[in-house]
């Protein structure tokens, strides 16, 4: 399937009380997927995040019967929504749309929800300083095409050189891939997004992300989630699998889509009969997860630059009250890789909080603490069913993603962002790209 098939969707149709993107059935019509009304089996979906859900939705639209399994007691996965810190919803996870050429662009558009392009400015904290621009430019860098070695962000800017005067800064910027600087490769930064064709630009919703896919897609499927029911293995050595959950409970179906993060894959949470080959899990093993939190600090000032890159403590930060439409003043301190592993291992929230407030100080002259009101952490490292942020490319991955993307025996099926091999990854539009395209293996499995 082209990458196209999950772009330039700009007319919709109703099917069976849904709102389907019209290229996606045209792309099913022409290889005869979504004609087939002969499957009277049952999908089981483990996980009611973004692919989950949208794979759901799929599969109402054809009147396929299909259950979700979600381990934790709400729906969203790796999204959530914090109300009543401030006078504007905030989102808990994922929060900027990255392009609007996907599927849930258009759902953003379908719906006419309000989003606002995100130009805010960029500063860096350099030599003790906050800048405007530095020296050289770092973020060039990144983002070169040619001549990028398969080593990390950190070894590949010493070999720039980009000495120790840039390495808070270069912590950063992998941060905002999903890593620290010393695990994450360059080449295979540059090479996995070869194919992003969603758009450059950065969007914030008035709302929050979680609003659009619950009210887009979850509300059709909500009837269809068993709540609190982490799945602890699977068996598929018969044409019948048998899907256990950790109460006990034995769900049986004709095939399963598991959409749980890859730090779960890889942990071996979920008890495959027969294993997984071993190209799989050696797969799974290649793509990399960090821990991530991100911490709402609410002030009666807004003191701060609306994006600062280079903390030590914390390698970005971010002014909440861009398109928002509220008064309250929220910097989000957005944390990953190895400055998340510090933060998480002060022990507390209020550890965390100090941390922050006093390398705030520090770059703000004190304004911090002095016009401090409260904080909100949400540290999705310590989160049971989700343990890190989102993947990102290591350092010799190669083909992992494709490999851990494939199905197994015509049964299992392999969705979520980390799963996306055309570009999207670490991204919910690449999520529910995913979801689609694992609806759609499960009709060519059908018809071999």
């Amino acid at each position: 399937m082209n990458r196209l098939d999950f772009i330039k969707q700009t007319s919709w149709v109703a099917v069976g009380g849904l709102l389907i993107p019209s290229v996606l059935l045209s792309a099913c019509r022409k290889e005869d997927l979504f004609e087939d009304s002969t499957f009277k089996g049952k999908v089981l979906i483990v996980g009611a995040g973004a692919a989950g859900l949208y794979a759901g939705y799929l599969l109402k639209s054809k009147g396929i019967d299909f259950q979700i399994l979600e381990a934790s007691s709400i729906h969203g996965g790796r999204l959530g929504k914090l109300t009543g810190f401030a006078d504007y919803p905030l989102d808990l996870g994922a929060q900027w749309l990255h392009g609007n050429n996907s599927i849930v662009g258009d759902l953003v558009t379908q719906s006419k929800t309000k989003i606002t392009l995100d130009d805010s400015a960029e500063f860096y904290y350099y030599n003790q300083r906050i800048v405007s621009e530095l020296p050289q430019n770092i973020q060039a860098l990144f983002t070169r095409e040619e001549n990028v070695p398969d080593v990390s962000f950190k070894d590949f800017a010493t070999q720039e050189g980009f000495g120790a005067d840039y390495a808070n800064i270069v912590e950063g910027i992998a941060g905002d891939s999903g890593a620290a600087a010393s695990r994450i490769s360059a080449y295979y930064k540059v090479k996995e997004e070869e194919n992003w064709a969603s758009g450059d630009n950065d969007y914030k919703f008035e709302q929050t992300y979680f609003d659009v896919i619950d009210s887009q897609i979850a509300a059709a499927v909500k009837d269809k989630i068993v709540f609190d029911a982490p799945v602890t293995k699977v068996d598929y050595t018969q044409d019948t699998l048998a899907v256990t959950d950790a109460n006990g409970i034995v769900y049986s179906c004709d095939k399963v889509i598991l959409t749980v993060p890859i730090t779960m894959l890889k942990a071996n949470t979920i008890q495959f009969t027969p294993a997984l080959p071993d190209s799989k899990t050696s797969a799974f093993g290649k793509i990399g997860m960090d821990a991530g939190m991100k911490v709402f600090l609410k002030f009666s000032s807004p003191f701060y630059r609306e994006n600062l890159i280079g903390g030590p403590v914390c390698g970005a930060y971010a002014d909440e009250h861009v398109g928002k439409t509220g008064s309250d003043h929220v910097l989000l301190a957005f944390i990953m890789g190895a400055q998340a592993e510090y933060l998480t291992a002060l022990g507390s929230d209020a550890a965390i909080t100090g941390a922050l407030l006093a390398e705030l100080d520090t770059m703000y002259g004190g304004q911090a603490t002095s016009s401090f009101i409260a904080s909100h952490v949400q540290n999705w490292t310590t989160h049971p069913y989700i343990r890190g942020a989102y993947s990102y490319s290591t350092v010799g991955m190669g083909d992992a993603r494709s490999v851990a993307a494939q199905s197994v025996n015509g049964k299992l099926f392999f969705a979520g962002e980390a799963m996306n091999t055309n570009g999207h990854h670490q991204t919910v539009h690449g999520a529910v790209e995913t979801g689609y395209r694992e609806v759609i293996n499960i009709f060519k499995s059908l018809a071999k």
